[in-house]
């Protein structure tokens, strides 16, 4: 970028600034010429999100451009916004924008609240769990030694302020305790950001900070709900100190095991079954309100509430993309911009004019940084990091960013801290944010690779391209038959080792008596029970030392819809693979049943089409399973070849992969022996492929290539010499009422004695 480009593009945007400002204040100024009272007004509430949302808009673009964080160019819009600057250069449009009456000021408080209460939410939701209980030792030692250094200075630095920095003198300790905090913690969302821009979110070191940081914010808003509980009795009592901290342990334990499960359900419950648009987000809404109440309740911060709310809902299974982007966007876009500038809007740094709080400010900054560091750094030591990961990790977590701002306005709004001390934790929040992303980039590039994790980066990467390994809930339609069955037992196959929840379908023909709508419900379930049954099977049966995945959750639905109806009313609900097993897969007459057709076209993804023949036509549950999985080359044929290793992992079945070679490639210029040579090659580079990714989850397979001008032939040749009893073919699907699966698919499923799956991605 050249110094011309960007210098227009720092001026554009405050050229639109000040045009909008002035915009504003016109719009304003029929109603600041009919109002004299202090009754709030409309025009004037508009006005204020009107600018806010363009300079926090421009701002953070401009930030984030630069390769710092957009909640930086919030928090600064909302600084220029204020007493610093525009209260000095135009004082009077300052003040009819953002009067100090309280009622017009309430209007955008109120808004901001909850903001804080959804920013803290999107933080839960964020907060990696499992990479807390994977990390575990290290990122707890590195977190405690970081949190308390910190927290020592910050208190004991409230000891030495003047009286005038203290709202209420009597109160120094709490304002002591505040301050701690504010000093101590960490801001995930920044430090997430680095490491991610990085690429080190996968590295060893990178996972240790952001676990770290996840702890640090954690242990953060525990200390500060039970510093408000403090503040709100004045003075430190041992027994009001005692009941805060019993109250927030009893609130923890109970939302972590009760709260956990009961969100869970009403979450899946919502999506499942409510019919308006995005349920789930006016759910995740009352949830995080009936948390901060309860905390309320306890005489703690409500933001507690919220955080653990976050917690337990992004811990729910069914949490779609699509319903995560809805919120997310909802609270970034509107709620966290009129936020963070309304805190800079609360900063006045033309108080820094004055020498001694320019010095007391500068000592605020160096004793955070300071504590931060040395905390952080010696907490890699007790961690066993190196000095180049002791030296990120401690340059990592002196960011603070968001997380100070929101404690210090909580300080601010309950009288805790000065307006003065307020203004300078914000000059903080913002000066440790902005140096932190371009030394911890340093920093990082000069971390090495432990030994051991090359070999780790290169398989989770390998397996983040995976067909199967990217799928998080599966739905089932089938009838009680043998290909329903024996689709139940593949489902929960796949199902099993990654604890994928799973729908089943029941489609039956409209009941005639209660009897009959008796027995559906009851086959519902027993396909229900295959699908555990099989699930369960397959996760105890994993390798030694492997993680074992929790129990499948499996829900039913015995459906009097036709096949196409009832699988378009339920696939919007977020699935990844629709499984069909419908009774006949073939008709008398020759080609694919036409309800499986019409249940493929109510679902826009990937499906498969399960047939049961020989021994699982007997016995679709128990029959025994030895694997034929044909493939070409294709993406679609190497998924396939995914789904027929993932069965034989689960149900420790024999595999094997087979590449069938035309007979005789078309004519051409070049020789039969080259054209042998190079089809050779490409046969054997496309089994090696297949067989990284079989080595890759620890299953043996074997490998066949046959030459034939009969694809389907060979495949049946193979499967009758072999004695397979299922094979697995990726297929590709076209627009039309018959859903064809191409020549060789219609082939197997007219001739072959040996189960099939269709899969078609």
């Amino acid at each position: 970028m050249t110094w011309h480009r960007f210098t227009r593009g720092r001026q554009q945007p405050l050229s639109i600034f000040i045009a909008t400002t002035v915009l504003a204040g016109l719009a304003i100024s029929p109603a600041l010429a009919g109002e004299a009272s202090s009754a709030p007004s409309e025009a004037k509430f508009i006005a204020a999100i009107l600018v806010i949302l363009l300079t926090s808009r421009l701002l953070g673009e401009a930030m984030q451009r630069l390769g710092q964080p957009a909640v930086i160019g919030q928090l600064i819009a909302g600084i220029l916004l204020g007493p610093s600057l525009f209260g000095l250069i135009w004082p009077e449009m300052q003040h009819a924008l953002f009067p100090q009456n309280a009622a017009q000021k309430a209007m955008l408080d109120g808004i901001a609240q909850f903001g804080v209460l959804l920013l803290l939410l999107l933080t839960g939701m964020d907060t990696d769990v499992g990479l807390i209980r994977r990390i575990g030792r290290p990122a707890i030692a590195i977190s405690l030694a970081g949190i308390a250094i910190p927290f020592v200075c910050g208190v004991s630095l409230a000891f030495f302020l003047p009286d005038a920095l203290i709202p209420h003198a009597e109160q120094r300790l709490v304002m002591a305790l505040f301050l701690g905090v504010a000093l101590s913690i960490s801001s995930i969302k920044i430090v997430a950001m680095v490491v991610h821009e990085m690429n080190f979110m996968r590295r060893d070191l990178g996972q240790i900070i952001v676990a770290s940081a996840i702890i640090d914010d954690s242990i953060g808003w525990i200390i500060i709900a039970i510093v408000f509980g403090v503040a709100r009795g004045g003075s430190l009592q041992i027994g009001q100190v005692v009941e805060s901290v019993a109250g927030v342990a009893a609130f923890l334990g109970l939302s972590l095991t009760f709260g956990r499960r009961a969100v869970a359900f009403a979450i899946r419950f919502v999506n499942d079954n409510f019919v308006s648009e995005l349920p789930v987000v006016t759910l995740i809404l009352i949830v995080m309100a009936a948390m901060t109440l309860i905390t309320d309740a306890l005489g703690v911060q409500t933001v507690l509430g919220a955080f653990v709310a976050g917690l337990l809902i992004g811990e729910s299974p069914i949490l779609t993309k699509h319903i995560n982007t809805q919120l997310r966007g909802m609270i970034t876009s509107f709620f966290a911009p009129i936020f963070f500038a309304l805190a800079g809007l609360s900063s006045d740094l033309t108080v820094l004019k004055s020498p001694a709080l320019a010095a007391l400010a500068l000592g605020l900054i160096l004793i955070a940084s300071i504590g931060k560091f040395a905390g952080a750094f010696l907490g890699g030591a007790i961690g066993r990091l190196s000095r180049p990961e002791s030296l990120a990790l401690a340059i990592g977590m002196n960011a603070r960013g968001s997380t100070e701002v929101i404690v210090a306005s909580i300080g601010l709004s309950i009288g805790a801290l000065s307006q003065n001390l307020y203004t300078m934790i914000v000059t903080m929040a913002v000066l440790t944010t902005c140096a932190m992303p371009p030394t911890l980039r340093w920093a990082l590039s000069h971390v090495p690779l432990r030994p051991g994790e090359k070999e780790r980066l290169e398989r989770e990467a390998f397996e983040a391209k995976g067909f199967v390994a990217k799928m998080e809930r599966l739905l089932l339609t089938v009838t009680d038959n043998p290909n329903g069955r024996f689709a139940s037992r593949l489902a929960g196959l796949l199902a099993g080792p990654r604890g994928l929840p799973t729908t089943v379908l029941h489609i039956e023909p409209p009941p005639t008596s209660t009897d009959k709508r008796s027995t559906s419900t009851t086959e519902a379930g027993q396909l229900a029970d295959n699908v555990k049954q099989s699930a369960d099977e397959a996760r105890h049966a994993q390798p030694n030392g492997a993680k074992e995945a929790p129990a499948v959750a499996v829900k039913t639905r015995a459906e009097v819809l036709g096949p196409e109806q009832a699988v378009s009313h339920e696939a919007p609900k977020g699935y990844d693979l629709l499984i069909i097993g419908l009774d006949p897969a073939r008709m008398p007459e020759g080609g694919i049943n036409p309800e499986i057709a019409k249940a493929a076209r109510g679902y826009e993804g990937p499906l498969a089409v399960a047939v049961a023949r020989g021994v699982h036509d007997d016995d679709p549950i128990g029959g025994r399973l030895k694997i034929l999985a044909p493939v070409t080359g294709t993406a679609i044929s190497k998924h396939g070849a995914e789904v027929s290793i993932e069965l034989a992992r689960a149900a420790h079945a024999d595999l094997t992969i087979l590449y069938v070679s035309p007979a005789q490639p078309p004519p051409d210029a070049i020789s039969h022996r080259r054209r042998r040579l190079l089809a050779t090659r490409h046969e054997e580079a496309v089994l090696r492929e297949i067989v990284a990714v079989a080595d890759h989850y620890e299953v043996r397979v074997r490998t066949r290539i046959k030459i034939s001008d009969s694809p389907s032939a060979a495949i049946l040749e193979e499967a009758d010499r072999a004695h397979d009893t299922l094979i697995v073919l990726g297929v590709a699907t076209r627009p039309s009422e018959a859903l064809p699966f191409g020549n060789t698919a219609d082939q197997l499923l007219e001739t072959s004695r040996h189960s099939l799956l269709f899969v078609a991605s």
